[in-house]
């Protein structure tokens, strides 16, 4: 009798994660940060009980064959965590020997084999919580337990002598800044974006004649590429500066944070409009008739029916406007506005790869960690409503 797969979106991610682990570099090794590393493979650094790294892999695979339980989903999980740990744990202990043996300013990185086995990891472990567990709230929470041994591991100093982390030791200060700027950028936004958004909103929902000029001009703004716009706004607001020089000393000028700051509250305004629009028109006319019924004013009648039904869709639009923005105020580096882009186009221009990680990842984390945090709201939202 032949044996059934029964997951096959588990064996594709395992085939991928074991071919990523043979075929692809582990590690690289460069003499100084400038120069391209040296592939180091896998299997070169296998020694002895390392090899049991190779378990966790065939685990998965196996995994594939058996029928879904709650047991088997649970062993995935479980391996997949093993397995990102055992890497890390493995790429931290010979980028140690490694710089124990050659010069102060030689650097070992991650390979592509490591950082694709790694986000395979990441994917198998969602897709079997996915399938075991409803509650987005302990979703989120399993998935994040993820990180906990990757926490581990720097709180230990495992991982110091990684390239990445050396550049974070490097320049810890202009890092923390850089994140300052950045989260500053994201609530300016998100602020003035609120205030404007909100109110557009219900006007298109309460005159619905206001809707196709208000969604045809915000369309427009939202066509009109980042790096344009950011453009656009130099020459106005340097001439503003110079006509009022009191603008120029609340810090309004053509370069840094106000032209930034104009343009990302611009391109927040559709998806927040759209939402707010959308949100208060999925309201079941039938909860507005009762609530009318029980004798409720039309103020009343907004606060305590509309806004709490239409909260939910409402999020769900700051939550893409919060993520949107995140990544966009990288742009926003190139007139001034500081931020994690300022770290991310110094690397570029100096052709440093981890340098331009040291910019990258935080900015993935945080998008991440935005979104996660407005799911978790979401979340508790919709279960409570039932």
């Amino acid at each position: 009798m032949p044996i059934k797969l029964h997951n096959r979106v588990l064996l594709t991610l395992a085939l991928l994660l074991g071919l990523a682990l043979a075929a692809l570099p582990f590690l690289t090794y460069a003499p100084n940060r400038l120069v391209s590393g040296e592939p180091l493979a896998l299997w070169s650094l296998l020694q002895g009980s390392d090899r049991l790294l190779l378990l966790p892999v065939a685990l998965l695979l196996l995994c594939a064959w058996w029928p879904v339980s709650r047991l088997n989903l649970a062993l995935i999980v479980i391996c997949s965590e093993l397995l990102l740990t055992l890497m890390l744990a493995l790429s931290g202990r010979e980028a140690t020997a490694l710089a124990q043996q050659g010069s102060p300013l030689a650097r070992t990185a991650f390979g592509s084999g490591l950082w694709l086995a790694a986000a395979l990891c990441l994917l198998i472990t969602a897709d079997a919580l996915s399938r075991v567990i409803r509650s987005a709230f302990w979703r989120l929470l399993l998935n994040a337990q993820m990180w906990l041994p990757v926490i581990l591991l720097l709180a230990l100093g495992q991982l110091d002598q990684l390239a990445l982390l050396k550049e974070y030791s490097n320049r810890q200060e202009v890092f923390d800044q850089a994140l300052s700027r950045h989260l500053l950028l994201l609530f300016s936004t998100l602020l003035p974006a609120l205030l404007l958004g909100i109110p557009l909103g219900l006007i298109c929902y309460r005159q619905p004649r206001c809707q196709s000029a208000v969604f045809s001009l915000l369309n427009i703004i939202q066509t009109v590429p980042s790096v344009a716009l950011f453009g656009l706004l130099i020459a106005p607001l340097a001439g503003l500066a110079n006509a009022f020089p009191l603008l120029s000393r609340w810090g309004i000028s053509g370069i840094g944070m106000a032209p930034a700051l104009i343009a990302l509250v611009l391109y927040a305004l559709l998806p927040l409009v759209r939402s707010v629009v959308a949100g208060l028109q999925q309201v079941p006319a039938g909860v507005i008739e009762t609530a009318y019924g029980m004798g409720m004013t039309r103020r009343q009648v907004f606060w305590h029916a509309e806004v709490p039904l239409a909260l939910p869709v409402m999020l769900s639009g700051l939550r893409v406007v919060a993520v949107q923005t995140v990544g966009m105020a990288v742009i926003a580096a190139l007139i001034g506005a500081g931020g994690f882009g300022a770290i991310i186009f110094q690397g570029l221009l100096s052709s440093a790869l981890e340098l331009v990680l040291l910019g990258v990842i935080p900015v993935i984390a945080l998008a991440v960690v935005v979104d996660t945090l407005f799911k978790f709201i979401i979340s508790l939202l919709e279960s409570d409503r039932r």
